[in-house]
């Protein structure tokens, strides 16, 4: 099974378009998962055209978004438990973006936790737990590429996490 994980794409500010890296990616999808700021539910129905498409909502995403998806939730594709917090809940300092979004799961409850908030692409075992932080695929910020991430899983287990990184965003 192949998830494809994003975050932070802030549609339509800072993109019109899903970026053609991205839709290489998505053409071939079982799942899609977003970390939040999604900013308008129109990147939800460009990401379902490719695959079933969750997620949770962000600190820029209006409350459409929130209540579609709320701000935190544990999905399960392929039987792996994963965790989806964008990560802006807690001490509010974006330093702790990974700390809040590991907070925001209770001990043995997920085998990663996907967040986003930072805009920094994360990968990194914490306390047996996988977590990661897809970038972002439209506003890379101080980064120096945009990033998404692709999961793949066989057989109930999450057999490789990887991060795809790109220069142009068109």
């Amino acid at each position: 099974m192949k998830v494809v994980v994003v975050s932070d794409t802030h549609m339509t500010r800072m993109a019109k378009k899903l970026p053609d890296r991205l839709i290489r990616e998505l053409a071939d999808a079982d799942a899609i998962l977003h970390a939040g700021d999604w900013m308008t539910m129109g990147v939800w129905d460009m990401l379902r055209a490719y695959a079933e498409t969750d997620g949770v909502a962000g600190n820029n995403d209006g409350a459409d978004i929130v209540a579609k998806f709320g701000y935190r939730k544990i999905v399960a594709p392929g039987g792996v438990r994963i965790g989806l917090a964008h990560g802006h809940i807690g001490t509010g300092k974006r330093a702790d973006t990974e700390t809040n979004a590991y907070r925001s799961f209770a001990p043995g409850t997920v085998d990663v936790i996907v967040f986003g908030h930072s805009h920094v692409p994360v990968k990194r075992e914490r306390d047996g737990v996988l977590m990661f932080n897809p970038g972002s695929a439209a506003d890379k910020r101080r980064q120096p590429k945009y990033s998404f991430g692709v999961f793949t899983i066989t057989g109930g287990r999450l057999v490789q996490a990887e991060h795809i990184y790109y220069d142009d965003k068109s």
